[in-house]
């Protein structure tokens, strides 16, 4: 069996989980700054503007509480998505309005997330698929001008680029996932980013029980270990030194990674490139940088879960993400988007990872051959 997606993990992450555990200490630590400040460099931005938390959906909460989204705003986004961005909506009391995407790209233009927006629209979430950054500086453009904050989930983005600016840097905030399924993998984790100085210290203390750190202005005396100061209601949100230990080898590792999985979609691109029934992915267009998270290729509607089935029934898993969340029926939309069912009832996403095989990509591609031959 090909795995669909395998973190890949060795005696460096090994020595660096060790070293964790003779410092003595395994929760946010030193090595959760560290962390922090190297994927701050990583992307180009201030190290205070980031911070490492337990989940990427984690994040995702807490970015629409600190915009202060309540009862009666709206939240546009792709209904092509991970559904971490509908729930974190639904619990602030605010209401999720999905927007097109482009059925082939899967990442929706700015004049479908434009047509979305109504008087009551407060912020935009974009997800960045597959890794492609996709229209993202036009979408920041239109955000500024109508005054509405921009969230991005670039969790398949982690070294995605557009312009010669780092997916993620463009909206107020960002969200990265380390989970295992990502190409930089921490078990589970993720990253925020915050643009504005005062939301990123409220983040801080919002993934902190609400308590004041010493940059807020409370530092108890060195011997009362048990005075703290609580500006606000809040949760543990907060990252750890083990999984930030593995979190900055595989930083380092992550151009290693991206080259191999750019390596792979080459060689899927050549091997089914004339292949009838088939459409490849998007090319990256100029000027932009993709992680290559996923591979996807687009077949007929009416046989792709065959499709899948008959990969499957040969030891080829193949999946479809992500959505549609304009069908799931919890969230109480009713709404037309031919486009994104079009997305979503023609895509199937192929194994791809840092750790296969050219064999394992030659092994899918013709079996892919002879089911769709077939």
């Amino acid at each position: 069996m090909i795995d669909f997606t395998r973190p890949r993990l060795g005696k460096e992450e090994l020595d660096a989980v060790a070293d964790v555990f003779d410092s003595g200490w395994v929760g946010y630590g030193p090595r959760s700054g560290a962390f922090e400040a190297e994927f701050a460099e990583h992307l180009g931005v201030p190290p205070e503007q980031v911070l490492f938390l337990n989940s990427a959906t984690a994040g995702t909460f807490l970015a629409f509480e600190l915009l202060g989204l309540g009862e009666g705003d709206e939240v546009v986004m792709p209904a092509i998505s991970f559904n971490s961005g509908p729930n974190a909506t639904l619990s602030c009391g605010a209401r999720p309005v999905f927007c097109e995407v482009d059925p082939w790209t899967l990442n929706p233009a700015a004049a479908d997330v434009e047509q979305a927006i109504t008087p009551r629209t407060k912020a935009v979430l974009v997800l960045h698929y597959g890794g492609h950054p996709g229209h993202i500086a036009e979408i920041a453009e239109l955000c500024a001008r109508r005054g509405l904050a921009l969230v991005e989930d670039a969790s398949c983005a982690v070294a995605s680029r557009a312009a010669g600016r780092a997916a993620g840097t463009f909206g107020d905030m960002a969200v990265w996932s380390f989970d295992t399924m990502k190409t930089l993998v921490t078990g589970d984790g993720g990253m925020l980013r915050v643009r504005d100085p005062e939301l990123a210290r409220r983040a801080r203390r919002l993934s902190y029980h609400g308590l004041a750190q010493p940059a807020d202005g409370f530092t108890p005396p060195p011997w009362k270990t048990w005075a703290f100061e609580q500006r606000e209601i809040a949760r543990r949100l907060l990252g750890n030194d083990l999984t930030a230990a593995i979190g900055s080898v595989q930083l380092r590792r992550l151009p290693e990674f991206v080259a191999r999985r750019k390596e792979l979609a080459a060689r899927y691109d050549e091997r089914l490139r004339d292949l009838d029934g088939v459409r490849l992915p998007p090319p990256v267009p100029a000027g932009h940088e993709s992680s290559h998270y996923l591979y996807w290729v687009k077949v007929h509607r009416d046989v792709r879960d065959d499709v899948a089935r008959r990969l499957h029934e040969a030891g080829i898993p193949a999946s479809y993400r992500y959505g549609p969340l304009h069908r799931v029926e919890v969230y109480g939309v009713d709404c037309r988007l031919p486009k994104s069912d079009a997305a979503a009832d023609e895509t199937l996403c192929l194994p791809l990872h840092q750790g296969l095989d050219d064999q394992d990509v030659d092994r899918v591609a013709s079996c892919l051959r002879d089911i769709i031959g077939s």
